[in-house]
Protein backbone atom coordinates (compact mmCIF):
# COMPACT_ATOMS: atom_id res chain seq x y z
CA UNK A 1 0.00 0.00 0.00
CA UNK A 2 2.98 2.31 0.52
CA UNK A 3 3.01 5.14 -1.99
CA UNK A 4 5.98 5.29 -4.35
CA UNK A 5 6.75 8.71 -5.78
CA UNK A 6 9.59 10.84 -7.02
CA UNK A 7 10.27 12.05 -3.48
CA UNK A 8 10.76 8.60 -1.95
CA UNK A 9 14.14 7.42 -0.72
CA UNK A 10 16.32 5.80 -3.42
CA UNK A 11 15.83 2.01 -3.54
CA UNK A 12 19.60 1.43 -3.48
CA UNK A 13 21.59 2.85 -0.55
CA UNK A 14 23.48 5.88 -1.81
CA UNK A 15 25.92 8.46 -0.50
CA UNK A 16 24.06 11.27 1.22
CA UNK A 17 25.03 14.79 2.28
CA UNK A 18 23.22 16.39 5.25
CA UNK A 19 22.43 20.09 5.68
CA UNK A 20 21.09 22.06 8.64
CA UNK A 21 20.32 25.67 9.51
CA UNK A 22 20.78 27.17 12.95
CA UNK A 23 18.49 30.14 13.42
CA UNK A 24 20.03 32.88 15.53
CA UNK A 25 16.55 33.66 16.88
CA UNK A 26 16.08 30.19 18.34
CA UNK A 27 16.61 29.67 22.04
CA UNK A 28 16.15 26.01 22.80
CA UNK A 29 17.98 22.94 24.07
CA UNK A 30 18.68 21.47 20.64
CA UNK A 31 21.81 22.75 18.94
CA UNK A 32 22.18 22.40 15.19
CA UNK A 33 24.97 19.86 15.73
CA UNK A 34 22.74 17.75 17.96
CA UNK A 35 19.89 17.87 15.46
CA UNK A 36 22.22 16.89 12.62
CA UNK A 37 23.49 13.97 14.69
CA UNK A 38 19.90 12.79 14.95
CA UNK A 39 19.45 13.32 11.19
CA UNK A 40 22.40 10.96 10.65
CA UNK A 41 20.49 8.26 12.55
CA UNK A 42 17.33 8.97 10.58
CA UNK A 43 19.21 8.72 7.29
CA UNK A 44 20.79 5.41 8.29
CA UNK A 45 17.42 4.07 9.42
CA UNK A 46 16.01 4.99 5.99
CA UNK A 47 18.82 3.07 4.30
CA UNK A 48 21.01 6.02 3.28
CA UNK A 49 24.76 6.40 3.80
CA UNK A 50 25.76 9.85 5.15
CA UNK A 51 29.18 10.90 3.88
CA UNK A 52 29.27 14.51 4.99
CA UNK A 53 27.35 17.35 6.57
CA UNK A 54 27.29 21.09 6.98
CA UNK A 55 25.15 23.80 8.54
CA UNK A 56 24.69 27.53 8.31
CA UNK A 57 23.73 30.11 10.93
CA UNK A 58 21.00 32.40 9.64
CA UNK A 59 18.57 34.87 11.13
CA UNK A 60 15.93 33.51 8.73
CA UNK A 61 16.10 30.69 6.14
CA UNK A 62 16.45 31.96 2.57
CA UNK A 63 12.97 31.98 0.96
CA UNK A 64 14.22 30.64 -2.39
CA UNK A 65 16.83 28.06 -1.42
CA UNK A 66 16.59 27.76 2.41
CA UNK A 67 20.36 28.39 2.60
CA UNK A 68 22.42 31.22 1.17
CA UNK A 69 23.90 31.16 -2.33
CA UNK A 70 27.42 30.77 -0.99
CA UNK A 71 26.44 27.68 0.98
CA UNK A 72 24.71 26.28 -2.12
CA UNK A 73 28.00 26.53 -4.04
CA UNK A 74 29.92 25.00 -1.14
CA UNK A 75 27.54 22.00 -1.10
CA UNK A 76 27.85 21.57 -4.89
CA UNK A 77 31.60 21.20 -4.46
CA UNK A 78 31.13 18.77 -1.55
CA UNK A 79 28.80 16.64 -3.69
CA UNK A 80 31.48 16.31 -6.33
CA UNK A 81 34.14 15.51 -3.72
CA UNK A 82 32.10 12.88 -1.86
CA UNK A 83 30.12 11.41 -4.73
CA UNK A 84 26.88 12.01 -2.84
CA UNK A 85 23.72 11.62 -4.91
CA UNK A 86 21.21 12.81 -2.29
CA UNK A 87 21.06 15.94 -0.14
CA UNK A 88 18.88 15.82 2.98
CA UNK A 89 17.89 19.00 4.81
CA UNK A 90 17.17 18.93 8.54
CA UNK A 91 13.97 20.97 8.26
CA UNK A 92 10.94 20.88 6.00
CA UNK A 93 11.56 22.57 2.67
CA UNK A 94 8.86 24.35 0.72
CA UNK A 95 8.13 22.89 -2.73
CA UNK A 96 9.74 25.95 -4.34
CA UNK A 97 12.89 25.62 -2.23
CA UNK A 98 13.13 21.96 -3.13
CA UNK A 99 12.80 22.69 -6.87
CA UNK A 100 15.31 25.55 -6.77
CA UNK A 101 17.88 23.47 -4.90
CA UNK A 102 17.58 20.59 -7.33
CA UNK A 103 18.12 22.99 -10.22
CA UNK A 104 21.19 24.38 -8.46
CA UNK A 105 22.72 21.02 -7.57
CA UNK A 106 21.97 19.40 -10.92
CA UNK A 107 19.26 17.11 -12.24
CA UNK A 108 21.04 13.95 -11.03
CA UNK A 109 20.94 15.09 -7.39
CA UNK A 110 17.86 14.28 -5.33
CA UNK A 111 16.91 16.80 -2.61
CA UNK A 112 14.92 15.56 0.37
CA UNK A 113 13.90 17.11 3.66
CA UNK A 114 13.40 15.80 7.17
CA UNK A 115 9.69 15.21 6.59
CA UNK A 116 10.30 13.00 3.54
CA UNK A 117 12.86 11.02 5.53
CA UNK A 118 10.47 10.43 8.44
CA UNK A 119 7.67 9.50 6.04
CA UNK A 120 9.86 6.90 4.38
CA UNK A 121 10.84 5.40 7.74
CA UNK A 122 7.17 5.32 8.75
CA UNK A 123 6.36 3.54 5.48
CA UNK A 124 9.02 0.91 6.16
CA UNK A 125 7.70 0.18 9.64
CA UNK A 126 3.92 0.34 9.21
CA UNK A 127 2.65 -3.21 9.68
CA UNK A 128 -1.09 -2.91 10.27
CA UNK A 129 -3.73 -1.72 7.81
CA UNK A 130 -4.30 1.36 9.96
CA UNK A 131 -0.62 2.27 10.04
CA UNK A 132 -0.34 1.88 6.28
CA UNK A 133 -3.40 4.07 5.72
CA UNK A 134 -1.95 6.81 7.90
CA UNK A 135 1.42 6.72 6.17
CA UNK A 136 -0.14 6.74 2.71
CA UNK A 137 -2.33 9.73 3.58
CA UNK A 138 0.67 11.66 4.89
CA UNK A 139 2.67 10.79 1.76
CA UNK A 140 -0.05 11.97 -0.60
CA UNK A 141 -0.54 15.22 1.32
CA UNK A 142 3.21 15.79 1.24
CA UNK A 143 3.38 15.01 -2.48
CA UNK A 144 0.46 17.14 -3.69
CA UNK A 145 2.12 20.61 -3.57
CA UNK A 146 5.31 19.14 -5.06
CA UNK A 147 3.76 17.80 -8.25
CA UNK A 148 4.79 20.65 -10.54
CA UNK A 149 8.44 19.60 -10.77
CA UNK A 150 7.48 16.25 -12.30
CA UNK A 151 6.01 17.79 -15.46
CA UNK A 152 8.19 20.81 -16.18
CA UNK A 153 10.01 18.94 -18.93
CA UNK A 154 6.69 18.36 -20.76
CA UNK A 155 5.77 22.01 -20.43
CA UNK A 156 9.08 22.94 -22.07
CA UNK A 157 8.46 20.48 -24.88
CA UNK A 158 5.05 22.06 -25.49
CA UNK A 159 6.77 25.23 -26.72
CA UNK A 160 4.97 27.62 -24.38
CA UNK A 161 1.46 27.22 -25.78
CA UNK A 162 -0.10 29.32 -23.03
CA UNK A 163 2.31 32.15 -23.73
CA UNK A 164 1.36 32.11 -27.42
CA UNK A 165 -2.19 32.99 -26.44
CA UNK A 166 -1.04 36.58 -26.04
CA UNK A 167 -1.92 39.10 -23.37
CA UNK A 168 -5.45 38.57 -22.20
CA UNK A 169 -5.86 35.52 -24.45
CA UNK A 170 -6.96 32.12 -23.30
CA UNK A 171 -4.20 30.15 -25.02
CA UNK A 172 -3.77 26.38 -25.14
CA UNK A 173 -2.70 24.25 -22.22
CA UNK A 174 0.41 22.21 -22.82
CA UNK A 175 0.49 18.45 -22.13
CA UNK A 176 2.48 19.04 -18.94
CA UNK A 177 -0.23 21.21 -17.46
CA UNK A 178 -2.89 18.73 -18.52
CA UNK A 179 -1.07 15.85 -16.85
CA UNK A 180 -0.51 17.98 -13.75
CA UNK A 181 -4.23 18.66 -13.41
CA UNK A 182 -5.01 14.96 -13.91
CA UNK A 183 -2.52 14.02 -11.19
CA UNK A 184 -3.85 16.64 -8.82
CA UNK A 185 -7.39 15.36 -9.23
CA UNK A 186 -6.25 11.76 -8.77
CA UNK A 187 -4.29 12.58 -5.61
CA UNK A 188 -7.20 14.64 -4.28
CA UNK A 189 -9.47 11.65 -4.86
CA UNK A 190 -7.02 9.34 -3.06
CA UNK A 191 -6.71 11.73 -0.11
CA UNK A 192 -10.50 11.88 0.26
CA UNK A 193 -10.74 8.09 0.07
CA UNK A 194 -7.99 7.58 2.67
CA UNK A 195 -9.63 10.09 5.01
CA UNK A 196 -12.91 8.15 4.72
CA UNK A 197 -11.13 4.88 5.51
CA UNK A 198 -9.33 6.44 8.46
CA UNK A 199 -12.64 7.81 9.74
CA UNK A 200 -13.85 4.20 9.77
CA UNK A 201 -10.75 3.33 11.79
CA UNK A 202 -11.57 6.13 14.23
CA UNK A 203 -15.14 4.90 14.49
CA UNK A 204 -13.90 1.37 15.20
CA UNK A 205 -11.51 2.72 17.85
CA UNK A 206 -14.32 4.69 19.47
CA UNK A 207 -16.38 1.50 19.70
CA UNK A 208 -13.45 -0.32 21.27
CA UNK A 209 -12.97 2.52 23.74
CA UNK A 210 -16.65 2.44 24.67
CA UNK A 211 -16.30 -1.27 25.38
CA UNK A 212 -13.23 -0.58 27.51
CA UNK A 213 -15.08 2.20 29.32
CA UNK A 214 -17.85 -0.24 30.18
CA UNK A 215 -15.32 -2.57 31.75
CA UNK A 216 -13.82 0.33 33.66
CA UNK A 217 -10.24 -0.90 33.20
CA UNK A 218 -7.89 2.12 33.36
CA UNK A 219 -5.73 2.84 30.30
CA UNK A 220 -2.06 3.81 30.55
CA UNK A 221 -0.61 5.24 27.31
CA UNK A 222 3.13 4.77 26.89
CA UNK A 223 4.68 7.83 25.28
CA UNK A 224 8.24 8.94 24.69
CA UNK A 225 10.91 9.94 22.24
CA UNK A 226 11.69 7.47 19.50
CA UNK A 227 14.17 4.79 20.59
CA UNK A 228 13.66 5.58 24.29
CA UNK A 229 12.72 1.95 24.93
CA UNK A 230 8.91 2.04 25.04
CA UNK A 231 8.41 -1.30 23.29
CA UNK A 232 11.14 -2.95 25.37
CA UNK A 233 9.45 -1.68 28.52
CA UNK A 234 6.07 -3.04 27.41
CA UNK A 235 7.73 -6.37 26.68
CA UNK A 236 9.26 -6.38 30.14
CA UNK A 237 6.09 -5.67 32.09
CA UNK A 238 3.56 -7.49 29.90
CA UNK A 239 5.51 -10.10 27.94
CA UNK A 240 4.03 -8.45 24.85
CA UNK A 241 6.56 -9.68 22.26
CA UNK A 242 6.54 -6.28 20.56
CA UNK A 243 9.34 -5.63 18.07
CA UNK A 244 12.09 -3.83 19.98
CA UNK A 245 15.18 -2.75 18.08
CA UNK A 246 17.84 -0.12 18.60
CA UNK A 247 16.48 1.94 15.71
CA UNK A 248 14.43 5.09 15.31
CA UNK A 249 10.74 4.29 14.81
CA UNK A 250 11.34 0.51 15.08
CA UNK A 251 7.64 0.17 15.88
CA UNK A 252 4.87 2.32 14.47
CA UNK A 253 1.58 0.56 15.16
CA UNK A 254 0.00 0.65 18.64
CA UNK A 255 -0.08 -2.42 20.88
CA UNK A 256 -2.44 -2.93 23.83
CA UNK A 257 -1.76 -5.35 26.70
CA UNK A 258 -3.60 -6.07 29.97
CA UNK A 259 -1.43 -6.05 33.11
CA UNK A 260 -2.21 -6.70 36.79
CA UNK A 261 -0.50 -4.16 39.06
CA UNK A 262 1.04 -5.20 42.43
CA UNK A 263 -2.07 -4.59 44.57
CA UNK A 264 -4.38 -6.24 42.07
CA UNK A 265 -5.59 -3.29 39.98
CA UNK A 266 -5.78 -4.33 36.31
CA UNK A 267 -4.86 -1.80 33.62
CA UNK A 268 -4.43 -1.68 29.85
CA UNK A 269 -1.04 -0.49 28.61
CA UNK A 270 -1.06 0.91 25.07
CA UNK A 271 2.17 1.60 23.19
CA UNK A 272 2.20 4.50 20.73
CA UNK A 273 4.40 5.81 17.92
CA UNK A 274 7.63 7.40 19.11
CA UNK A 275 7.86 11.18 19.04
CA UNK A 276 10.70 13.19 17.54
CA UNK A 277 11.64 16.86 17.46
CA UNK A 278 10.52 18.86 14.42
CA UNK A 279 7.65 16.43 13.85
CA UNK A 280 5.55 18.26 11.24
CA UNK A 281 2.00 19.19 12.20
CA UNK A 282 0.54 17.42 9.16
CA UNK A 283 2.22 14.18 10.25
CA UNK A 284 0.65 14.53 13.69
CA UNK A 285 -2.70 15.10 11.97
CA UNK A 286 -2.28 12.02 9.75
CA UNK A 287 -1.71 9.86 12.82
CA UNK A 288 -4.66 11.33 14.69
CA UNK A 289 -6.48 7.98 14.92
CA UNK A 290 -3.51 6.39 16.68
CA UNK A 291 -2.76 9.41 18.85
CA UNK A 292 -6.36 9.50 20.07
CA UNK A 293 -5.36 6.53 22.23
CA UNK A 294 -3.27 9.03 24.19
CA UNK A 295 -6.18 11.45 24.51
CA UNK A 296 -8.45 8.70 25.86
CA UNK A 297 -5.90 7.35 28.36
CA UNK A 298 -6.38 7.74 32.11
CA UNK A 299 -2.68 8.47 32.56
CA UNK A 300 0.58 8.65 30.62
CA UNK A 301 3.79 6.71 31.13
CA UNK A 302 6.59 8.85 29.69
CA UNK A 303 9.62 6.68 28.90
CA UNK A 304 12.94 8.55 28.72
CA UNK A 305 16.36 7.30 27.65
CA UNK A 306 18.09 8.85 30.65
CA UNK A 307 21.54 7.94 29.30
CA UNK A 308 21.08 9.93 26.09
CA UNK A 309 23.16 13.10 25.87
CA UNK A 310 20.01 14.96 24.77
CA UNK A 311 17.65 13.40 27.32
CA UNK A 312 16.42 16.77 28.60
CA UNK A 313 15.82 18.08 25.08
CA UNK A 314 14.01 14.88 24.11
CA UNK A 315 11.73 15.21 27.15
CA UNK A 316 10.99 18.79 26.12
CA UNK A 317 10.15 17.67 22.57
CA UNK A 318 7.71 15.03 23.86
CA UNK A 319 6.09 17.54 26.21
CA UNK A 320 5.68 19.96 23.31
CA UNK A 321 3.82 17.37 21.22
CA UNK A 322 1.65 16.43 24.21
CA UNK A 323 0.78 20.12 24.52
CA UNK A 324 -0.13 20.18 20.83
CA UNK A 325 -2.39 17.16 21.36
CA UNK A 326 -4.03 18.84 24.36
CA UNK A 327 -3.12 16.07 26.82
CA UNK A 328 -0.22 17.62 28.76
CA UNK A 329 -2.36 17.93 31.90
CA UNK A 330 -2.99 14.18 32.22
CA UNK A 331 -1.50 12.37 35.24
CA UNK A 332 1.97 11.14 34.31
CA UNK A 333 4.76 8.92 35.59
CA UNK A 334 8.26 9.23 34.16
CA UNK A 335 10.30 6.06 33.61
CA UNK A 336 13.97 6.98 33.34
CA UNK A 337 14.99 4.00 31.23
CA UNK A 338 18.36 2.33 30.49
CA UNK A 339 19.65 2.89 34.03
CA UNK A 340 21.79 -0.22 33.54
CA UNK A 341 23.83 1.70 30.95
CA UNK A 342 24.28 4.85 33.04
CA UNK A 343 27.90 5.69 34.01
CA UNK A 344 26.71 6.98 37.42
CA UNK A 345 23.44 5.24 38.27
CA UNK A 346 23.57 6.35 41.92
CA UNK A 347 23.43 10.02 40.90
CA UNK A 348 20.39 9.33 38.70
CA UNK A 349 18.64 7.47 41.53
CA UNK A 350 19.36 10.38 43.88
CA UNK A 351 17.97 12.92 41.40
CA UNK A 352 14.85 10.81 40.78
CA UNK A 353 14.21 10.53 44.52
CA UNK A 354 13.88 14.33 44.69
CA UNK A 355 11.24 14.45 41.94
CA UNK A 356 7.60 13.36 42.08
CA UNK A 357 6.52 10.31 40.08
CA UNK A 358 9.94 9.56 38.55
CA UNK A 359 11.29 5.99 38.61
CA UNK A 360 14.68 4.86 37.21
CA UNK A 361 14.29 1.53 35.39
CA UNK A 362 15.94 -0.85 32.97
CA UNK A 363 13.65 -2.48 30.44
CA UNK A 364 16.56 -4.78 29.58
CA UNK A 365 17.31 -6.16 33.06
CA UNK A 366 13.97 -5.50 34.77
CA UNK A 367 15.53 -3.24 37.39
CA UNK A 368 12.98 -0.89 38.96
CA UNK A 369 9.95 -2.43 37.23
CA UNK A 370 8.15 -3.40 40.42
CA UNK A 371 8.64 0.14 41.77
CA UNK A 372 7.39 1.56 38.47
CA UNK A 373 4.22 -0.53 38.51
CA UNK A 374 3.60 0.40 42.15
CA UNK A 375 4.01 4.09 41.32
CA UNK A 376 1.60 3.78 38.38
CA UNK A 377 -0.90 2.12 40.71
CA UNK A 378 -0.50 4.94 43.24
CA UNK A 379 -1.19 7.58 40.57
CA UNK A 380 -4.24 5.68 39.29
CA UNK A 381 -5.47 5.25 42.85
CA UNK A 382 -5.65 9.01 43.18
CA UNK A 383 -8.24 8.94 40.41
CA UNK A 384 -10.36 6.10 41.84
CA UNK A 385 -13.69 6.96 43.43
CA UNK A 386 -14.49 5.72 46.95
CA UNK A 387 -17.79 3.80 47.12
CA UNK A 388 -19.74 1.99 49.81
CA UNK A 389 -22.31 -0.37 48.33
CA UNK A 390 -24.42 -3.39 49.15
CA UNK A 391 -24.51 -5.85 46.26
CA UNK A 392 -27.45 -8.32 46.26
CA UNK A 393 -26.47 -11.95 45.93
CA UNK A 394 -28.30 -12.18 42.60
CA UNK A 395 -26.04 -9.40 41.19
CA UNK A 396 -22.78 -11.26 41.50
CA UNK A 397 -21.46 -9.78 38.25
CA UNK A 398 -21.27 -6.35 39.93
CA UNK A 399 -19.28 -7.76 42.83
CA UNK A 400 -16.96 -9.46 40.36
CA UNK A 401 -16.50 -6.13 38.58
CA UNK A 402 -15.48 -4.45 41.84
CA UNK A 403 -12.93 -7.19 42.53
CA UNK A 404 -11.55 -7.05 39.00
CA UNK A 405 -11.47 -3.30 38.41
CA UNK A 406 -11.21 -1.75 41.86
CA UNK A 407 -9.48 -2.14 45.19
CA UNK A 408 -11.43 -3.64 48.09
CA UNK A 409 -11.02 -1.90 51.45
CA UNK A 410 -13.64 -3.88 53.38
CA UNK A 411 -16.09 -6.66 52.53
CA UNK A 412 -18.79 -8.26 54.69
CA UNK A 413 -21.51 -10.76 53.77
CA UNK A 414 -24.91 -9.86 55.21
CA UNK A 415 -28.46 -11.15 55.06
CA UNK A 416 -29.38 -9.29 51.84
CA UNK A 417 -26.06 -9.12 50.08
CA UNK A 418 -22.39 -8.22 50.26
CA UNK A 419 -21.48 -4.92 51.91
CA UNK A 420 -18.36 -3.49 50.21
CA UNK A 421 -16.15 -0.47 50.72
CA UNK A 422 -13.84 0.01 47.76
CA UNK A 423 -12.16 2.42 45.39
CA UNK A 424 -13.20 1.98 41.76
CA UNK A 425 -12.82 3.72 38.38
CA UNK A 426 -15.36 6.45 37.68
CA UNK A 427 -17.27 4.50 34.98
CA UNK A 428 -17.82 1.61 37.39
CA UNK A 429 -18.79 3.99 40.18
CA UNK A 430 -21.59 5.25 37.94
CA UNK A 431 -22.88 1.71 37.40
CA UNK A 432 -22.81 1.10 41.17
CA UNK A 433 -25.05 4.07 41.99
CA UNK A 434 -28.21 1.91 42.52
CA UNK A 435 -26.37 -0.16 45.13
CA UNK A 436 -25.00 2.71 47.24
CA UNK A 437 -25.54 2.45 50.97
CA UNK A 438 -27.93 5.19 52.15
CA UNK A 439 -28.03 6.46 48.55
CA UNK A 440 -24.66 8.19 48.75
CA UNK A 441 -21.01 7.45 48.20
CA UNK A 442 -18.69 7.67 51.12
Amino acid sequence: MTLVNTYSIPSQPGFTYLVGVESKREDRLWTCEDSLAELVQLAKTAGLMPVGQTYQRLVNPHPATYIGSGKVEEIKQALVATGAETVVFDDELSPAQQRNLERSFGENIKVLDRTALILDIFAQHARTHEGQLQVELAQYEYRLPRLTRMWTHLARQAGGGAARGGAGGVGLRGPGETQLEVDRREIGRKIAQLKRELEEVRRHRRNLRRQRDRTGVPIVAIVGYTNAGKSSLLNCIADANVLAENKLFATLDPTVRRVALPDGLEVLFTDTVGFIQKLPTDLVAAFRATLEEIAEADMLLHVVDITHTMAEAQMEAVEGILEELGVADKPMVLAWNKIDQAPDASAIHAEAARLPDVVPVSALTGEGMSRLLSRIEEVLMRQLVPVEVEIPYDSGEMLNAIHQEGLIEAEEHGARGTHVKARVPKPLAGRLTPYEVNGERR
